[in-house]
């Protein structure tokens, strides 16, 4: 018997090194996982994924997806696209109907491909997702608005179209079924995934609502009762179970009093985890030859997606959008594939290949195909084609805050009336609805988590301000946004502890970040002025009243905070930097009470 550690652990290596490498040059991580996959597998023969797994990597295969799509549907609350324009609520409905009924003809005549596995195919490819977008439109830096719909859009069809693909795939498994009437098939399979979908979303709901189960097993409790429930359902009606884990997820995530934060980000590590992996091993299974035989027709059908379908989805979801001409074309050219169409083609063509149906093989291959010219090509271009439209933002100047106390609160609402852009981010829910009381826009929650990652539009900052009094997560939070937003652009409090204790001690690297303000700005001493009636002012400087002036009005009692330029630029006040301000620069400074 071969030793199959060694190639397990392999594709663990490899895995982490593809995100790692995804991280360095801020590329969405599916590309390097799915380049490196075809290599190791197909290419150089290295790894085998069914000879490492043999029967066991169909389960396994069906398993992840299950958690992929049940972290998918968590995301999908129902407010989400009512409050996001009619124009995300379009891409995602009318939008998908146009890509399926596009995509799915050219399919079916360009590839020979049966009928029913051209519209599998159509709906697989209407997935784009959060995880191809996000990264892509910090690059890009459209317009707000269009920045907006592309990041609802990604959240919010990733499991609306993986349900449209598991409706199509029932559909086509039901057909196999000569002795049974086809319609009653598929009707059941639909009925009995929606209901046990629903069902135990409600009863799993009302659990955590009323804490039945004890928190420090809440994460492990949902994952493995969410398993068990696809389990039954497939049992219930055969390939049930997928229907049932999203309807699941979206039940769970809309009910009233159920706090699923905690649950989505245990997920999302999960996803991650799962996703690296998996990739590996289903890239690993693609037949290359297939895709050469195909040839030309594949391009066309690639051409299609890109040059057709997309736009025609755009201009007709545009209607009644107050969209210009420029905003729908820059939103017709940016829709690359993700990770949720990936994983789902992964497990469908097993289960087709396992009743031998016809051409099943070319599902894969043509659905990785896509994913990776549309992430490289609009990767590259994408940037280009926002300039020539004269819709890319200017350079980011908005500043995000981490923590969400009442020095934090006061400071982000001067820079508000200051016409800075601003978001407060805590993990303390308390911080986090006083802030919205003051209307500050806000983000609960962890800053650097995946759901952040999603939900956070970082292309918005050019600075981060670290005024947490959380010690264990302010240095995580510094470097994360350091690699984001380049060197510089985080800067944090002094903390001034003690380096006399081997407790105490911090990198020299972190240390050279916490300059923010004066020597002196601690979080206790800011928190403990503004307590004592400081207030935070701004103060032209003109010509006739300089910033020597200003510093003379207000010796012994002012900390500068930051400085806006003549062009409305932030320029944070530290201890490493001698700012010399302007005569048409603003001063915001923290006004010690008399």
């Amino acid at each position: 018997m071969n030793d199959l550690t060694l190639p397990l652990a392999l594709v663990g290596i490899i895995s982490i090194a593809c995100q790692f490498f995804a991280f360095k040059i801020k590329i969405p991580a599916i590309l390097p996982l799915l380049i490196i996959g075809i290599i190791v597998g197909p290419v150089a023969g290295i790894i085998d994924a069914d000879a490492i797994f043999g029967d066991l990597l169909f389960p396994i295969v069906s398993l992840s997806v299950a958690i992929i799509l049940f972290e998918g549907a968590l995301t999908l609350k129902f407010k989400d696209i009512s409050g996001h324009g009619s124009m995300v609520r379009n891409l995602c409905t009318i939008g998908t109907l146009v890509t399926l009924i596009t995509v799915a003809p050219v399919a079916h005549y360009a590839l020979g491909i049966p009928w029913e596995l051209s519209f599998l195919f159509a709906a697989l490819v209407t997935v784009t997702g959060p995880t191809v977008i996000v990264p892509m439109l910090r690059t890009v830096r459209p317009s707000a608005k269009v920045s907006n719909i592309l990041r609802w859009e990604g959240i919010i069809i990733d499991p609306i179209g993986a349900l449209l693909a598991v409706i199509v795939f029932e559909y086509i498994i039901s057909t196999q079924n000569v002795i049974g009437n086809t319609f009653l098939a598929f009707a059941k399979t639909v009925g009995v995934g929606t209901i046990i979908g629903a069902l135990s979303g409600y009863l799993m709901g009302l659990a955590l609502r009323y804490h039945w189960i004890p928190h420090y097993l809440t994460n492990t409790a949902v994952l493995t009762i969410m398993l068990g429930v696809f389990a039954a359902s497939n049992l219930f009606a055969h390939e049930s179970g997928l229907i049932t884990v999203t309807i699941m997820g979206m039940i769970l995530t809309n009910m009233r009093g159920v706090d699923v934060d905690d649950i989505l980000e245990f997920k999302e590590t999960l996803s991650v985890l799962l996703i690296s992996g998996l990739f590996i091993l289903l890239a690993s299974r693609i037949d290359l030859s297939g895709i050469a035989k195909v040839g030309i027709p594949a391009v066309v059908v690639l051409l299609v997606i890109m040059f057709v379908s997309r736009p025609l989805s755009v201009v007709l979801s545009s209607v009644n959008a107050k969209l210009n001409w420029r905003e729908i074309a820059l939103l017709s050219w940016i829709a690359p594939r993700g990770i949720v169409a990936a994983a789902v083609s992964a497990l469908f063509s097993l289960k087709l290949e396992a009743i031998d149906y016809p051409q099943a093989e070319l599902l894969v291959p043509m659905v990785f195909l896509v994913i990776i010219v549309t992430v490289v090509v609009q990767s590259l271009s994408s940037a280009k084609v926002a300039e020539l439209l004269k819709i890319r933002s200017p350079e980011p100047n908005g500043v995000l805050m981490f923590g969400g106390g009442l020095f934090s609160r006061l400071l982000a609402k001067e820079l508000q009336d200051q016409k800075i852009p601003v978001c407060l981010s805590d993990t303390n829910w308390e911080t986090i609805k006083q802030a919205r009381m003051d209307g500050i826009p806000c983000y609960f929650g962890n800053p650097i988590s995946e759901h952040a990652s999603r939900n956070l539009d970082v292309s918005l900052f050019s600075k981060v301000l670290v005024l947490s009094p959380y010690k264990q997560l302010n240095p995580l939070v510094t470097f994360h946004f350091e690699h984001e937003l380049g060197k510089g652009a985080v800067l944090g409090l002094n903390s001034n502890e003690s380096q006399n204790r081997p407790s105490h001690q911090v990198s020299e690297s972190y240390t050279s970040k916490l300059t923010l303000f004066s020597e002196d700005a601690s979080y206790g001493k800011l928190i403990g002025l503004v307590n004592k009636g400081a207030v935070i002012k701004t103060t032209g400087l003109s010509e006739t009243f300089t910033y020597q002036d200003y510093e003379k009005e207000y010796e012994g009692r002012c900390i500068p905070l930051c400085a806006i330029t003549g062009e409305g630029k932030v320029k944070v006040f530290t201890t490493t930097k001698d700012r010399k301000p302007k005569a048409d620069w603003r001063i915001v400074s923290l006004i010690i009470a008399k």
